[in-house]
């Protein structure tokens, strides 16, 4: 081996070992968990109130019912009160079997956990927020919203039929005519 050669080879050989020892190789530091972070409120802290009326959650179901009909869209509509026990559900013509219980699991998981099961479906499908999936009672797809009246929770209304989102759409138009 010419001296040269032998004279590159030996600095070549300390670059490398500079390198490793200098930390250049070291894996970064992970990134915070997400869910560690401790927020000083309670998220979705909404007092339950008295349960909804009969009559008014007909007249939430009346207006999602128009509103569907505008789009010609099929839904299945069901409101719950403040515990989230079924009040009202409607039934239109040719909506699908299937969207009945739908339609009242959104508006109960609404209810019970306090908020609209769109920030479930977000948390899940945009969040990585897996773990929701094992919580009792959830529903990871939007169309069921609180109705809260007085900053209090009356009850839900929820949706079911059409897509996510005009299901969302319609119950907003029914949450619209009874919380003013």
């Amino acid at each position: 081996m010419s001296p040269r050669l032998a004279l590159t080879a030996v600095l070549l050989t300390a670059v490398v070992a500079g390198t490793a020892s200098s930390g250049a190789q070291q894996p970064p530091a992970p990134a915070p968990y997400p869910l560690d972070d401790v927020p000083d409120k309670m998220p979705f802290d909404i007092p339950y109130g008295a349960p909804i009326s009969l009559e008014r959650a007909m007249a939430a179901i009346a207006a999602t019912v128009a509103e569907a009909k505008k789009h010609d869209w099929k839904l299945d509509v069901a409101v719950v009160d403040s515990g989230g026990n079924l009040v009202a559900f409607e039934r239109m013509d040719g909506a699908q079997l299937a969207s009945i219980e739908i339609a009242e699991h959104k508006a109960r998981a609404s209810a019970t956990f306090r908020r609209e099961t769109k920030v479930f479906e977000k948390g899940i499908q945009q969040g990585g927020n897996l773990y929701v999936m094992t919580l009792d009672g959830v529903i990871g797809s939007r169309g069921g919203i609180p109705l809260v009246e007085g900053g209090k929770l009356v009850g839900a209304i929820g949706c079911s039929g059409g897509t996510g989102s005009q299901d969302e759409v319609a119950c907003k138009a029914g949450v619209a005519a009874i919380i003013k």
